[in-house]
């Protein structure tokens, strides 16, 4: 978890990685954040049913919360699109949304999203249910810019949310939450080395390091930190033919609001960031995914790399504001997002849950991957091939409007 002892041990290994593949000026920054540590939660009904939650595979607390108890009747958003909370009578109640975005919304709603729009409604607290069934609880920051948030938010299984929602049809149904946590100040790092000539012109390999608390976090975002650091390696192999510094720079506290991607784009000089390809979600599938935010030589780049090796690929090519990309982004500095994805879909995946361990990760997924990411890396090193950039009003005008409100409500707008 971000800011916590284990994101700390984290970057002392991948520090030591980087020295052992050879990577130079290899370096810790250090900054800090607004952490915030997990403890003891519980959701109590009363009414047409009277009945007690509070296992972990039921429920538990998401980051960024406020500890407290809160009160009130059940009220279902359903997928908590504006116009679901626009057609529920939310205030003073406990208001409960899915973790899932209809396929046809035209683009995907964030929890922060619809744990603010509760909170504007007068909820008195907000229940997450996941839609991927196996009794796993969601996780996921809420507070962002605002830590903490401003009502306790908890997240519960898809079955506990099952549950809920048929003790609902049976007349009066009252919830009490409970969220035992505590938020303080802490430190988090970022993780730096170089490979190639020392060009003031660099091409970032970014990922980042933290996870949640409640597992592994192998896939998001473990296999992003060994990608990048795999394509270190792979580059190190052919450093003499590099013509271009690249950085593998991983961020720490990415999941509390992309702080250590902010962290560094504010100290970077942006003149000299050529692109920034970021690792975050790549393992779980052999079908590569990548959204290059609207800038032509990157999609070009990796199309051309996977017709080449064969590799599946899907696109989706829209200004997004997220991953560690979307800092640089904001800014007009070309950025791509990569991740895997199962062509048949089915969200976030094990993400954000218990269920994120190593067994789900297919170490011949990693292989392909590394080496479809290096290929790509060395395309855009070479100082013949443009990547244009934008000023920052034109990536203001690509960016969706409910994407616009999305980060206004978190407090992350950046115009």
């Amino acid at each position: 978890m971000a800011g916590q002892e284990s994101e700390r041990q984290g970057s002392k290994i991948l520090r030591d990685y980087f020295e052992n593949i050879g990577l130079r000026n290899v370096h810790l920054d250090e900054f800090g954040i607004d952490g915030w540590w997990r403890d003891f939660s519980s959701l109590e009904t009363a009414g047409s049913h009277d009945r007690a939650y509070s296992k972990d595979y039921q429920i538990i607390a998401l980051p960024g919360t406020p500890a407290g108890t809160a009160e009130g009747r059940l009220v279902d958003v359903g997928y908590g699109r504006p116009q679901d909370f626009e057609a529920a009578d939310c205030g003073g109640k406990v208001v409960m949304a899915s973790s899932e975005t209809p396929d046809d919304y035209g683009r995907w709603i964030h929890r922060m999203e619809k744990y603010v729009n509760a909170a504007d409604a007068g909820a008195t607290a907000f229940v997450f249910q996941n839609h991927i069934e196996g009794c796993l609880p969601p996780t996921g920051e809420v507070g962002y810019n605002n830590r903490p948030g401003p009502i306790p938010a908890v997240g519960v299984s898809a079955e506990l949310g099952s549950r809920l929602e048929r003790h609902v049809e049976h007349g009066e149904f009252n919830v009490t939450v409970n969220v035992d946590c505590e938020n303080e100040p802490t430190k988090s790092h970022n993780i730096a080395g170089d490979v190639g000539p020392d060009t003031s012109e660099v091409v970032l390999v970014t990922a980042h390091i933290d996870t949640h608390d409640i597992a592994e976090g192998a896939n998001d975002n473990g296999a992003g930190s060994v990608l990048a650091t795999e394509v270190g390696r792979l580059l190190k192999q052919v450093e003499d033919d590099l013509e271009t510094r690249v950085r593998i720079l991983v961020f720490g506290s990415e999941e509390i609001g992309l702080k250590g991607a902010y962290y560094a784009m504010n100290t970077l000089d942006h003149d000299d960031v050529k692109c920034v390809v970021n690792i975050d979600g790549a393992g779980r599938h052999r079908t590569l995914s990548i959204n290059p935010n609207e800038f032509d030589e990157l999609l070009t780049v990796f199309e051309k790399v996977t017709n080449e090796l064969s590799v599946p690929l899907i696109t989706n090519n829209t200004v997004s504001p997220h991953g560690d990309q979307w800092a640089f982004v904001q800014e007009g500095i070309p950025g791509v997002m990569i991740s895997s994805e199962n062509p048949n879909g089915n969200g976030r995946g094990w993400g954000h849950t218990h269920a994120d361990t190593l067994d789900k990760i297919d170490i011949r997924d990693l292989r392909g991957h590394a080496i479809t990411i290096a290929d790509a890396v060395y395309a855009l090193a070479e100082p013949n091939r443009e990547v244009a950039s934008r000023v920052r009003e034109e990536t203001r005008e690509l960016l969706d409007e409910g994407y616009e409100q999305e980060l206004k409500l978190g407090d992350r707008w950046p115009y």
